[in-house]
């Protein structure tokens, strides 16, 4: 999942993008509110963590803007302001929860993962299959024809965008933006190296290919043809 993190104070924000990212999440920060705002208004995060003393735009003002521009992201709020009018202040403007400061890492993880399942009720999306490809999103756990493969953490992010669009190009832009943070500057052909490397573990004892490249374009992932 991509999680955005708008906080200005750079210690919490380092202890905050050090956690989640272990946690497997690619996190993205921002230092101030209309930047947060900025970032947040592309529509491309699963949750937003947000600090609500902010210099530029407080977070309150960020989350009601998110609300009236039509952004549903589930919006987690942080802050020393934790009595209950500050609390009800928080949720009436659009957060969809509010944790006070100082707060424990495990209950802020427990409720990001309460906000993304809650983001997808129903779960049908739990398993991703294209063809004999099957990505299991709950468990992480990808096969092929019945056969575990081995994906590190953005292999499985790459794979998940491209089964979510399977028979569609995926450009690199996207692909970048599915497993890098919004800050990450690429090097090379860093892209086509880990298509490579995925082309290698995806049909590597089959017959058939997944991975295709669309010259000037970038990739699509297709089920193999039944016919063929």
């Amino acid at each position: 999942m991509r999680i955005l993190i708008v906080e200005d104070d750079d210690r919490t924000a380092v202890y905050l993008t050090r956690g989640l990212s272990e946690a497997g999440h690619v996190v993205d920060r921002a230092t101030d509110g209309a930047t947060g705002l900025a970032m947040a208004l592309e529509g491309i995060y699963d949750v937003i963590v947000l600090d609500r003393l902010l210099p530029e735009m407080d977070g309150i003002a960020v989350v009601r803007t998110l609300r009236e521009r039509g952004i549903e992201v589930p919006v987690l709020m942080l802050s020393a302001l934790a009595g209950t009018l500050d609390k009800v202040a928080g949720l009436r403007a659009g957060s969809d929860d509010y944790i006070g400061k100082p707060y424990a890492f495990s209950e802020l993880t427990a409720r990001i993962d309460a906000l993304l399942r809650r983001g997808e009720p129903a779960r049908s999306d739990a398993v991703l299959r294209v063809g004999d490809l099957e990505l299991d999103l709950g468990q992480r756990r990808a096969t092929r024809g019945g056969r575990r493969i081995e994906l590190q953490h953005r292999e499985f992010l790459l794979v998940e965008l491209l089964m979510r669009h399977a028979g569609q190009i995926v450009t690199r832009s996207m692909l970048l933006e599915a497993a890098w943070p919004y800050d990450f500057e690429p090097r090379g052909n860093i892209i086509d190296m880990h298509i490579h490397r995925l082309r290698r573990k995806l049909d590597e004892g089959f017959a058939t290919t997944l991975i295709h490249t669309v010259v000037g374009a970038g990739y699509v992932l297709r089920a193999p043809d039944p016919t063929v």
